[in-house]
């Protein structure tokens, strides 16, 4: 049978989680699970996460999946509903929703009363610079004025586009923008900080925080590891050797021919590709963990297989290859291949086992 296998760490997502509160003591915790808990599984993170106040995914038909799984956590739709339907089964399952634009507002004040009794927080976005959703800071103050007037309880929320990035200067605009609208709207509940903003202001933390990528393990730092923000990998992806295989000088491997011997070579053929959610355009040199070594992938990822050099390693069929996990980080072969750990974690296909 093939070996292809996703383990799941409970115990690194729970420390990760407790780092989460050691960061922001005072606010509550709502813990993004959205795109199957980053690729994660949700229903292989939940129980880790029991100790969130809250959770927070990107539409209903996930947090939907939550409650069937016998949840009952406080859940945000961090994109709001889709349509006046889905807002009567948002609160029929006790789901709150953000609100970022007109029509949104619309299907909130048309089941006004049912919202408001069922004690659910409108969160409101603040569009400060990021350009995507939300309501501009014109037209915010006023959209939550008239919300709160009509019984609505608040909570005004933004997203930082570069809070990866220190000194950005869009940084403050975002911050001052997000700050002039929770005094004129005092007394509100807040929250902008997400797993990058955890780590740089802390006095921003305010009532809830929105950790996402930390949970999981990976950094959202280009130039910070997870051991530098002290987390803890929560998933490693494995395979295994399927066969083995000698070329000498000036063979070729792989489609396209792009790997060529320089010497006498031992081949490890590995059963993982990007059919798998591998990944197969690498623009610097890649590696995979074979008996605790980092070796490098030759040649170009197929669909099912990739080629390893395993010269000199000793390595045999059904060896295990860690191809990111606790020795090979996640954001290190994302890295190799211009691209970030988020995306790698989620576009995961469903082929690999998982434990």
């Amino acid at each position: 049978m093939r070996q292809a296998t996703v383990y799941i760490d409970r115990e690194a997502l729970q420390y990760n989680l407790n780092r989460v509160k050691q960061l922001a003591p005072t606010a509550q915790i709502l813990s993004m699970v959205k795109a199957n808990a980053y690729g994660h599984g949700v229903k292989d993170c939940l129980t880790a996460l029991s100790e969130t106040d809250a959770f927070g995914v990107a539409c209903l038909e996930e947090a939907l999946e939550i409650r069937q799984l016998g949840d009952q956590h406080p859940i945000t739709l961090i994109e709001g509903v889709f349509s006046i339907d889905e807002m009567q089964l948002a609160i029929e399952h006790n789901v709150e929703c953000m609100v970022h634009h007109q029509q949104q507002l619309d299907w909130l004040y048309a089941h006004q009363q049912q919202y408001i009794a069922q004690n659910l927080k409108v969160w409101v976005k603040l569009n400060s610079g990021m350009n995507r959703i939300g309501f501009k800071i014109s037209e915010i103050i006023e959209v939550i004025q008239k919300l709160k007037a009509s019984g609505f309880t608040c909570v005004l929320t933004m997203h930082f586009a570069n809070a990866d990035v220190e000194n950005h200067l869009l940084n403050e605009q975002q911050k001052n923008q997000f700050l002039a609208v929770k005094q004129a709207c005092a007394p509100i509940l807040a929250s902008c900080c997400n797993s990058a903003a955890l780590y740089q202001w802390p006095e921003l933390n305010f009532d809830f925080v929105r950790p996402g990528i930390m949970l999981y393990g990976a950094s959202p730092f280009a130039d910070r590891t997870a051991a530098d923000l002290d987390l803890k990998p929560v998933m490693t992806f494995t395979a295994e050797i399927m066969a083995l295989n000698q070329i000498g000088v000036g063979e070729h491997v792989g489609y396209g021919s792009t790997f060529t011997a320089q010497k006498d070579t031992e081949l490890a053929i590995v059963s993982i590709g990007y059919g798998d959610g591998y990944p197969r355009a690498f623009i610097d040199q890649n590696y995979v963990v074979i008996n605790g070594k980092q070796r490098p992938i030759i040649g170009r990822v197929a669909m099912d297989m990739i080629a390893v050099d395993v010269t000199g390693l000793n390595a045999g069929i059904g060896t295990e290859v860690e191809l990111w996990g606790k020795q090979r980080l996640v954001d290190d072969v994302a890295k190799a291949n211009a691209t970030i750990g988020y995306e790698l974690l989620c576009r995961l296909s469903a082929r690999p086992k998982r434990k």
